[in-house]
């Protein structure tokens, strides 16, 4: 797919630790699916080399750029460096996507088309009609519906998928919702994002994909991410709930 020229530059950021058994796949594919597009990895010092197979990659490839970080501080973490870089470099569109092979490199353009019809933030959505994932143990769809669902009824917003974290963002976007702030990581960065979104006026649209459980190398989802995701959600949502009395009581 050649990236419409309306939407301007893409990077797609990719963070790793310990993916040398799926990163280059997944840097190909992407490659493939848009080759306008470009590639960031942004590698948490992997002491299983995947940051040299990224840098090989990079140096036969002016699209594949390497952003070696000092260690192991979490996806939230990894994503906001690949934010601020590509910033810092003129992109217009920056899109998050997973390295172990659970989101398809080629259904990034169904963001990208959503982009271009005017979206400011587009969310790849395992549960909205058309969406799926495949190998998934119930104990994960089961956490992953009931963070979602939790999520809709604590915060008040429409996203029937808050926890995905394969996203297209504009630049404007990602300038517009305080990144300095944001202090969340795992599951919970990813609804920290478009609870910040929505907050700040942007249009938030979500497209079916497939998710795919990783066929190589281990998961990085731990009891300790999805209890932070519970108690930050809560205390949003309890927040967000007495604004809300607050300003109603104000109105009377």
């Amino acid at each position: 797919m050649a990236v419409d020229p309306r939407i301007g530059q893409v990077l797609v950021i990719v963070p790793t630790y310990n993916e040398s058994q799926n990163v280059e796949s997944i840097v190909t594919r992407l490659r493939k699916a848009v080759p306008d597009a470009h590639v960031l990895v942004a590698d948490d010092n992997s002491p299983d080399g995947t940051g040299a197979i990224a840098d090989r990659m990079s140096a036969a490839d002016d699209h594949v750029h390497v952003l070696h970080r000092a260690g192991k501080e979490g996806l939230g973490a990894a994503y906001l460096a690949g934010f601020e870089w590509g910033l810092a470099q003129g992109y217009d569109v920056l899109v998050s996507h997973d390295a172990d092979g659970s989101h398809q490199p080629e259904q990034l353009p169904r963001l990208l088309e959503a982009i271009g019809r005017g979206a400011d933030m587009v969310k790849g959505s395992r549960w909205v009609p058309g969406g799926s994932v495949v190998n998934w143990p119930w104990a994960r769809e089961f956490i992953s519906r009931g963070g979602s669902l939790w999520t809709r009824l604590m915060l008040g917003i429409p996203v029937k998928d808050a926890t995905g974290g394969f996203n297209a963002y504009r630049a404007e976007t990602l300038r517009g919702m305080r990144l300095s702030d944001v202090a969340s990581a795992g599951y919970c960065f990813q609804i920290d994002m478009v609870w910040r979104a929505l907050k700040n006026g942007f249009t938030v649209v979500e497209v079916p994909i497939d998710f795919v459980e990783r066929e190589f190398g281990d998961s990085k989802m731990s009891r300790d991410i999805v209890v932070e995701a519970l108690l930050r959600t809560t205390g949003w949502g309890i927040r967000h709930r007495v604004g809300q009395l607050r300003r109603l009581f104000r109105r009377g």
